[in-house]
């Protein structure tokens, strides 16, 4: 069995929008939606509840099968499973827990929203999100953010952004990039690395507008070509040349997408590593990357991890955290490398 498991783990599945997907959080193929809404009722109603079982059970279990655990736990209990584990749980577990019982999409919207709730801000979290997801990923948190919120995500992007850094975030929130094709069009590639060059690193001042067009427009394998395309005729290449013209939020955006045009998996292992840099960790990245990649690329953002930081992603949370919250952390992440 354990053969077969492996090899289902090492499947990449297929995402709307044709990425290959590296999972670490896969179908359990033994599943018993009853079976496991029993052990969770048990281990909510257990003195000082079982944390344990808690993590056991809904970080070895993908989102529709959770779904499918709250049916049977609602139909068993007579309560909602997701505010019975909101009463039960509290912390960084309660974050890790509830962040699983959404879809992919759901947890991304939300997300978005707490990131522009309230008072100012929180770029870093609206960037990362908003630059790091493919089209297929954007058009459905769009949609769900309209289901859960009831209003438009780009309103809400663009009442809560300004400027250049609005406009680049709301162009890329339409999602209108290109599907990749399976022609390399090498006179494109040559106009538009010749564009980005000559509406910034050749000239006084940035046309940012062009730069907005060319990376919210064309397709991922077309832009890495342009990028290397570009190192002909630019002293720097596109990262350098972004660090030289822009500043702020703007640069940050710009360096995020190219960091995840060119290697989207090394992108959340550099901000992974990052979060862990110091003695703690910082909570909200970790989490937000460990919870909302899972189900996505995980597997692959391990290798990259283990092998631009010469330490393995299993490790790394292992000394950056501790008690229940690092037990689920580790859970997800699915094995040490």
């Amino acid at each position: 069995m354990a053969m077969i498991q492996e090899y289902l783990g090492q499947l990449t599945l297929q995402l709307g929008g044709g990425e290959p997907t590296y999972p670490t959080v896969v179908a359990d193929p033994n599943f018993d939606p009853d079976k496991d809404a029993a052990r969770i009722e048990t281990a909510i109603k257990t003195k000082g509840v079982d944390e344990q079982t808690i993590i056991d059970v809904l970080t070895k279990r993908t989102y529709n099968q959770r779904r499918e655990i709250a049916f049977a736990y609602e139909r068993r209990a007579k309560k909602d499973m997701i505010s019975a584990l909101k009463a039960a749980l509290s912390g960084s577990l309660e974050t890790v827990i509830l962040g699983l019982m959404k879809s992919t999409a759901q947890y991304d919207a939300s997300e978005i929203k707490a990131s522009i709730k309230g008072l100012g801000t929180d770029e870093e979290s609206l960037i990362e999100i908003v630059c790091s997801r493919s089209n297929a990923e954007l058009l459905e948190i769009k949609k769900v953010y309209k289901e859960l919120f009831k209003k438009d995500l780009e309103k809400d992007v663009a009442g809560d952004t300004s400027g250049d850094f609005a406009k680049l975030l709301l162009a890329l929130v339409e999602a209108k990039r290109a599907e990749p094709s399976s022609v390399v069009d090498y006179q494109k590639i040559d106009e538009d690395a010749r564009a980005l060059y000559e509406a910034g690193v050749k000239r006084k001042g940035t046309d940012v507008k062009c730069w907005i067009s060319i990376m919210s427009e064309r397709s991922v394998p077309h832009l890495q070509k342009v990028f290397e395309r570009y190192k002909s005729y630019s002293p720097y290449d596109m990262q350098e040349s972004i660090r030289k013209e822009v500043k702020g939020d703007l640069e940050k955006s710009f360096l995020t997408l190219v960091q995840c045009f060119e290697n989207k998996q090394l992108y959340f292992a550099n901000r992974l590593q990052d979060a862990m840099k110091s003695k703690g960790a910082k909570e909200k990245v970790l989490t937000r990357i460990m919870v909302s990649r899972c189900e996505v690329d995980l597997k692959k953002i391990r290798q990259e991890f283990k092998a631009h930081h010469g330490k393995s992603l299993y490790q790394t949370v292992a000394e950056h955290t501790k008690g229940d919250y690092q037990r689920a952390l580790l859970s997800l992440c699915g094995g040490d490398d």
